[in-house]
Order: C-alpha cells, then sequence, then structure tokens
C-alpha cells in the first residue's frame, strides 16, 4: 500500500492561474473612491469659503445689537437727555450735592443706554456725575455701526462732556464699550482722568478666533478694537475688571490686557460672575474702592 504523501494533489481545473488580470477591473474601484473622495473635499472647501464670506459680509450683526427706541421712552426712569433731547448723545443723572466727577460710561454691544440706569443707581449717591453714552444707529439716534463711527463719536462725547463740566473726567467701558472707551480716551487722554473697563478683551480678533477656531477671523475682521495698543501710552489710573466665569470674554483676554497697560493700573476680578450678572456680585464699597482709585492723582 503506497502511503498517502505519495498521492499526488489533483490539479485545479481550468487555466485561469496563468491568465493575466485585467488591470482596468482593479482599477474602476479606486476611481470611483477617489472621485467621491474629491466631491467630498470640494464640498468641504465650499461650505468652508461660504462660512468665510458669511462672517466677512455679515460681521456686524455678529458684533453688534443695537435697539432702537425714542428719547422719550429712554428718560422715562427720571434720567435727563443729554446734552438736550434735539442733539441726543446720551443720558444724564446728576447727584443731589456738587459733582464730585464726572463719569461717561459706554454700554456693551446690546440695547441701548436706557438699559443702563444702574451705572447712576450706583454712582450718583458716591456724589458722581453720570453720562450714559448712546452710540451711533442705537436708541434714537442716526449714524453707522463701525469701529470707526462709534470711536469718533466718543471722542466727540468725551470732549464735549469736558468743555461742559471739566474734570475730573472718568470714562468707563463695558465689553465692547471697553473697547470704544479705549480707542477714544487715548486720543482724547488730555481730558480724562481715570479708566475703568469692565470685561474687557486685548484684541478682538483674540476673542474672535477663541470663537470661531476654524475660520481665518484675523483675516475677515474689520473692526479690531485693539485695547492693548490703544492704552499703550495713555499714563492714567486704569482699574480692569473682569469676570471670572465669563463665556463670551474669557478672564483670560481681560488679563492679558491688564498685563500690557503701564501702571498706575489695578486688576479686580469678580469671582462667580460671567459675561452679564457681574454687576449683582459688586456692592457699593466696590464702587467706592474703584472711584477713589481712579481720582487718586486728582482728589
Amino acid at each position: 500500500m503506497k502511503s498517502p504523501h505519495c498521492l499526488k494533489t489533483p490539479a485545479i481545473s481550468g487555466a485561469s492561474d496563468n491568465r493575466p488580470v485585467d488591470a482596468r477591473v482593479n482599477r474602476r474601484p479606486d476611481r470611483r473612491t477617489a472621485a467621491a473622495a474629491l466631491r467630498v473635499a470640494a464640498l468641504g472647501i465650499l461650505l468652508y469659503l461660504l462660512a468665510c464670506t458669511g462672517i466677512a459680509m455679515f460681521q456686524n450683526h455678529l458684533l453688534y445689537f443695537p435697539q432702537r427706541a425714542g428719547v422719550s421712552e429712554m428718560t422715562a426712569g427720571g434720567l435727563a437727555p443729554w446734552p438736550s433731547a434735539e442733539d441726543f448723545r446720551g443720558l444724564l443723572a446728576e447727584p443731589a450735592t456738587q459733582a464730585r466727577a464726572t463719569a461717561i460710561v459706554f454700554h456693551g454691544n446690546a440695547g441701548h443706554a436706557g438699559h443702563r440706569q444702574f451705572y447712576s443707581d450706583v454712582l450718583v449717591p458716591l456724589g458722581v456725575r453720570v453720562i450714559l453714552a448712546e452710540y451711533p444707529a442705537y436708541g434714537p439716534r442716526a449714524g453707522e455701526l463701525g469701529e470707526t463711527s462709534l470711536v469718533a463719536d466718543a471722542e466727540r462725547t468725551i470732549a464735549l462732556a469736558h468743555s461742559q463740566y471739566g474734570g475730573p473726567l472718568l470714562i468707563i467701558g463695558e465689553s465692547l464699550g471697553a473697547g470704544v472707551a479705549a480707542a477714544a480716551s487715548a486720543r482724547q487722554r488730555a481730558a480724562i482722568s481715570g479708566l475703568l473697563l469692565i470685561t474687557p478683551w486685548d484684541r478682538l480678533e483674540n476673542v474672535a478666533s477663541h470663537h470661531y477656531p476654524l475660520l481665518p477671523v484675523k483675516l475677515l475682521l474689520r473692526d479690531r478694537y485693539d485695547s492693548s495698543s490703544h492704552l499703550a501710552g495713555l499714563r492714567r489710573p486704569v482699574l480692569v475688571a473682569i469676570a471670572a466665569d465669563d463665556r463670551i470674554v474669557p478672564a483670560r483676554f481681560g488679563r492679558a490686557l491688564y498685563d500690557s497697560l503701564p501702571q498706575p493700573k489695578r486688576l479686580a476680578l469678580i469671582e462667580g460672575a460671567d459675561h452679564n450678572d457681574w454687576f449683582y456680585r459688586l456692592d457699593e464699597n466696590w464702587w467706592r474702592e474703584a472711584i477713589d482709585f481712579l481720582l487718586a492723582k486728582t482728589d
């Protein structure tokens, strides 16, 4: 009996082993996959370009949220139109006795100046005259939105207040208003005594990059609000107040601004505060100390 190792392995029928494989059969799936990948990439690029175009065209709608209102509506809370109802630039609140100083408040990007009466409620009892400045295209005012328009108008407001009331003149800016206040104060430095910046940024492009990390916002952004550069040579007391839990302008941007400033300066961290609730975490003593710091060289 033969060993099974000696058995011959039967040949596999057919001659396909020796036939060349048609290369076109293997290439077709690769071509289809490559074409699909190119279509997906092209669609992704198109959507990215559309997003960039949208940011470039409609960035004012992402930054400015003005609310229109008549003068009578804005003065309903007992505030007076300033300098007059006909030439409206803001709202005025006077202390009962002679004013220790005048403070001009440049508010955040939403609503109008009439929504910021809480500033006068806390500052007037401290002997400070308060002007709640209004921006062009906000409230009853005509004009255009944008950094150029808002900063130029703020300069005129500062100059008018200084000519009308003299000094000391304090400038307060909140969020967007901090950017406006920084730029206008740099150009009107001879008129101002101190600057309070609340929930500010160092440069708007840094905040925009934080919220839109995949977009080239530094190339697309028209309005820069570069507060670090504007205040580099101010040489006036500056108090930077940042909200510790700010989700709109994260605290690190306020710290970066503070670090870039020359002396005299002071940093105030508002613990537990977000971008829009910081006011409710401050008491009268905080405001008194803030005003005392800003007026230290003029008292």
